[in-house]
C-alpha cells in the first residue's frame, strides 16, 4: 500500500467535518449554493478534495448534488421531518428494546449517571445541557444495543434532522416532557421490559416531532 495516499483522504474527511459543522451551525442555510471555488480558495485547497467532501455529504443527505446547476444545502420540509421521524421512532424503540437483554449492571449504572444530568440541567432551566446529555443518553444506549447497522442509520437521520432551524425543546413544556420520557425509558429497562421500553422509546422521539411542529407552526403564525 502507497502511505502517501493518506494525507488526501484525510484531507477530503476534514474538509467534510468542516462543512458539516457549518451547515448544523447554520452558516451555511437549507437552500444555500455551495461556492466550490470560494470554498476551496478559502480553504486553500484544490476543487479535487473538495468535491470528494461534498460527495460525502451528499451521501449523508446535508447537501443535494444537482446536475449543472451546482451543490445545494438540502432542504428539509415538514413533509420530511415527518417521514424521518417515523423511521427514526422505530430504529430507536428496536435499539432500546435490544439494550434490555444487554445492559450490564455497569451499563445501567451508566445511564443512570446521565439521567442525573439530564435532572440537573431540567432543575436549572439549562437547554444546552440538557440536549448534550440527551444526546448522550441515546448515544449509551445505542452503544448497549451494539448494532451498527441500527446506530449508523439513526446516525445519519440525526444529522438531516440537524437540518431543521428548530429545535424542539424550545418548545414550551418539552423540557419537563423530555425528562419525565427519559425516567420511563430508565424504568422500564430496569425491569428489563423490551416492549414497555420499546414503546417509550418511540413515545419519546414522537414527542420531539410534535414539539418541533408546534415551533415551526408558531413561528408560520407569526410570520
Amino acid at each position: 500500500m502507497n502511505a502517501g495516499r493518506i494525507a488526501p483522504l484525510a484531507l477530503y474527511q476534514e474538509v467534510a467535518e468542516r462543512l458539516r459543522q457549518r451547515i448544523f451551525a447554520h452558516e451555511l442555510p437549507p437552500g444555500t449554493w455551495v461556492d466550490e471555488q470560494a470554498l476551496a480558495a478559502d480553504y486553500g485547497i484544490s476543487r479535487t478534495p473538495l468535491r470528494e467532501a461534498l460527495k460525502v455529504l451528499a451521501a449523508e443527505g446535508l447537501v443535494t448534488l444537482k446536475p449543472r446547476r451546482g451543490c445545494y444545502v438540502t432542504e428539509i420540509s415538514e413533509r420530511d421531518l415527518d417521514e424521518i421521524f417515523t423511521v427514526l421512532s422505530l430504529l430507536e424503540g428496536q435499539c432500546a428494546a435490544d439494550t434490555t437483554h444487554k445492559a450490564t449492571e455497569e451499563d445501567l449504572a451508566r445511564l443512570r449517571s446521565i439521567h442525573d444530568d439530564l435532572e440537573r440541567a431540567a432543575a436549572d432551566k439549562d437547554i444546552d445541557g440538557f440536549f448534550e446529555a440527551n444526546q448522550t443518553f441515546h448515544q449509551e444506549v445505542q452503544l448497549i444495543a451494539d448494532n451498527r447497522w441500527l446506530t449508523q442509520t439513526i446516525t445519519d437521520l440525526r444529522k438531516v434532522i440537524k437540518l431543521s432551524r428548530h429545535h424542539s425543546l424550545f418548545s414550551e413544556g418539552r423540557l419537563e416532557q423530555s425528562l419525565a420520557e427519559h425516567r420511563l425509558i430508565l424504568e422500564a429497562l430496569g425491569r428489563r421490559d423490551a416492549t414497555g421500553i420499546e414503546r417509550a422509546m418511540r413515545d419519546h422521539i414522537s414527542s420531539g416531532r410534535r414539539a418541533l411542529a408546534k415551533i415551526a407552526s408558531r413561528k408560520e403564525s407569526t410570520a
